[in-house]
């Protein structure tokens, strides 16, 4: 696989450090990468102990993009577990649904323990989560261990290490739990649904996505400096209906997302604004060329006014030389 591959790139040096790291099984997870393939793994991890999912064993892929680890993975779980969806991309914070709240340092081995502290949590309509009873949940995780994927030959009866009560967890691991703690778990808001749902607009669900609050409170004010202050303003009922109010827009509450009808209503008032600016330029430059016009009547004035004070003079002349020579030759 070394050979397929260009050594000098960042993700595979970090993927082949990665895989040389995981290379042995645990009593928790296992991952490797597929034997033609350095950027999709496969993985196993053992339910938390004291939950519905106590004593299965889940196998499952990562894709991780070109760009790892300055991108997120796709998470995937394969194994039938109550909990995510089979066969699609699960919506975490760590996973590519969320590139925003992705961080570098964090590996997948991190993935692995957030995805074992994560299966207990609730579902609620995130996407690729399933909320199924505690009943059918223990079955699943006893039907688990029958489970072998039929793309790297894993069964889970052998995948992992069997469970020692005199276990120590190593330096990595601790490590690990420990970027994985950072994550927290995010609810979606009624308020916010009910909101995304009245805009009519295709929004992906977020009820349950892992955020690490360390980070997301600079990732916000980084935005904010970034954006507008017509964008940052919260629109108000006017721009719905194409009419502008001069009573000051209220701005939304720091960390809340804006609604699809805020943000349209957003661009329709930026759009304004622009048009304001366009029209007062054309203005601008229409009345611009007046000025050297009204110059260029005046001085075709003031020429005609002494062509015809020349004219007169000459007429004058004319006449008085008449009568001058008149005068001479009755003398």
């Amino acid at each position: 696989m070394e050979n397929k591959y260009n050594l000098k790139s960042p993700a595979v040096k970090r993927l082949m450090k990665e895989a040389a790291e995981l290379r042995d099984p645990t009593e928790h997870y296992h991952a490797q990468p597929l034997e033609d393939n350095l950027f999709e793994w496969h993985f196993s991890v053992r339910g938390p102990p004291d939950s519905d999912f106590d004593g299965g064993v889940y196998h499952g892929r990562i894709v991780l993009p070109p760009e790892y680890p300055m991108k997120p993975p796709s998470i995937i779980l394969l194994t039938p577990n109550g909990r995510f969806e089979v066969g699609k991309k699960i919506c975490l914070s760590i996973s590519g649904h969320h590139p925003e709240t992705w961080q570098p340092s964090w590996s997948i081995r991190t993935a692995l323990i957030a995805i074992i502290g994560f299966m207990p949590t609730k579902g609620e309509g995130a996407i690729g989560s399933l909320d199924y009873t505690p009943e059918e949940r223990r079955t699943l995780a006893k039907k688990s261990q029958d489970f072998c994927c039929e793309t790297c030959g894993c069964s889970m009866r052998s995948a992992l290490q069997d469970l020692t009560p005199n276990s120590q967890p190593s330096a990595e691991d601790h490590k690990a739990k420990e970027l994985a703690q950072q994550i927290s778990f995010k609810t979606e808001t009624s308020s916010s649904r009910q909101a995304s749902e009245s805009g009519g607009a295709e929004s992906s669900p977020s009820s349950l996505d892992l955020e690490e609050p360390s980070t997301s409170a600079s990732r916000e004010a980084a935005a904010a400096a970034d954006t507008s202050p017509a964008e940052q303003s919260e629109a108000s009922p006017a721009a719905e209906t194409g009419t502008e109010l001069s009573e000051p827009q209220v701005a939304p509450e720091p960390g809340r997302p804006l609604s699809p009808r805020q943000r349209r209503a957003q661009q329709r008032s930026c759009q304004g604004q622009r048009e304001v600016t366009d029209a007062a330029s054309r203005a601008t430059s229409a009345a611009a060329p007046r000025q050297p016009q009204e110059e260029s009547h005046t001085g075709s004035a003031v020429l005609i006014v002494l062509l015809t004070l020349a004219l007169a003079a000459l007429v004058f002349r004319r006449i008085y030389l008449s009568h001058e020579y008149k005068f001479d030759y009755e003398l």
